[in-house]
């Protein structure tokens, strides 16, 4: 409704804006969160990998399945359909999001018949922050899992603008390309979940290496990006971006996988608390690199004075910070020999 309103009323509909924008941040930090800490805390150590990257590939399909549809109905665009298909698509989400948390911890102590006991008194929370802290190893991790989630989601909120602006997309045109991206992170997670489970035993191939895989490749993809928005129209702009969501997907289910493996590699119990400060980097990074992405766009343009090469500098800012990652993840312990198994998941 805030975009609808800008035309009547600007200061109106920016308020509108940031204050769904700002309920949207936190319910989102908040949720993702708090699944995060119920699957480390409610599923066995040996399927808690398997089970992080069976939840991404279900989120990831569900933004897909919007994405495309939310894409189609839009053309042709006008402020009415905005409405109705943005509405349709909360809806649905709302919906969904109550009938998958209906009882969900009322069915006892476990989320999961098969997740191992907690021995000995439960850590406080002074107690587990005191030990993560203490641990070089989860110092390292944090700093990994900002500086790639603020990579990931640098490109969130101006992939579409840049569609647009450099190579005249519809609306519905630059969504249904977001679209395509998602579908690529889809397939890239399968991929990596799969592979990892035909190669297990067969080759020394730990989390860190897909890590470190995917990071390198999205990394090569943003810079194509960048040189995406030097040329303009002619580039394969459908292809670099579904290349970019296949080495997101790699990097995004290998890093959840080593998350959940060292959760439980303390010296006490505390899965949860240590999934909290994990979960509440990524959720800070995410929400961050959203708004220096745009920002930067906002501020490079005025700089610039076109368009093409404001995104070409976050772009590029963007696959520095990829590099970057891939230097953590490889300082990063590797945390089991087999990578994400999908087929080991029993719910």
């Amino acid at each position: 409704h805030g975009v609808t309103m800008l035309d009547e009323s600007r200061v109106k509909g920016i308020a509108l804006s940031v204050f769904a924008f700002t309920l949207i941040g936190a319910g989102v930090g908040a949720a993702g969160t708090s699944v995060l800490a119920l699957l480390a805390t409610g599923v066995a150590p040996e399927r808690r990998a398997a089970a992080a990257a069976v939840t991404w590939i279900m989120m990831v399909f569900g933004i897909v399945v919007a994405a495309g549809t939310a894409g189609a109905l839009l053309d042709p665009y006008s402020e009415q359909r905005l409405t109705a298909v943005s509405a349709g698509v909360v809806g649905v989400a709302l919906l969904v999001t109550v009938l998958a948390t209906f009882r969900l911890e009322g069915r006892g102590p476990l989320l999961f018949a098969s997740a191992a006991p907690v021995a000995g008194p439960p850590l406080s929370l002074k107690e587990a922050l005191a030990e993560i802290f203490a641990d070089d190893e989860a110092r390292r991790f944090t700093l990994f899992i900002f500086v790639s989630m603020l990579a990931y989601s640098m490109q969130d909120l101006i992939l579409e603008p840049f569609t647009g602006l450099v190579f005249a997309m519809t609306p519905g045109q630059s969504t249904s390309l977001s679209g395509l991206q998602n579908g690529g992170v889809l397939i890239g997670m399968i991929a990596t979940g799969v592979g990892g489970s035909a190669f297990r035993g067969r080759l020394p191939i730990e989390l860190r290496s897909w890590t470190m895989v995917g990071c390198l490749g999205s990394a090569v993809a943003l810079a194509g990006l960048a040189m995406a928005a030097w040329v303009g129209p002619g580039w394969p702009i459908a292809a670099n971006i579904a290349f970019l969501g296949l080495c997101n997907g790699a990097f995004a289910v290998s890093a959840i996988g080593s998350m959940m493996g060292l959760a439980g590699a303390g010296r006490r119990q505390g899965e949860g608390v240590r999934m909290g400060v994990w979960g509440t980097a990524q959720a800070i990074a995410f929400g961050l690199g959203g708004l220096i992405g745009a920002l930067g766009v906002d501020v490079a343009r005025g700089a610039f004075g076109t368009p093409g090469k404001a995104f070409a500098l976050i772009f590029a800012a963007e696959a520095g910070l990829f590099l970057y990652s891939a230097l953590l993840a490889m300082r990063t312990r590797g945390v089991a020999r087999p990578v994400v198994s999908l087929r080991s998941v029993a719910i």
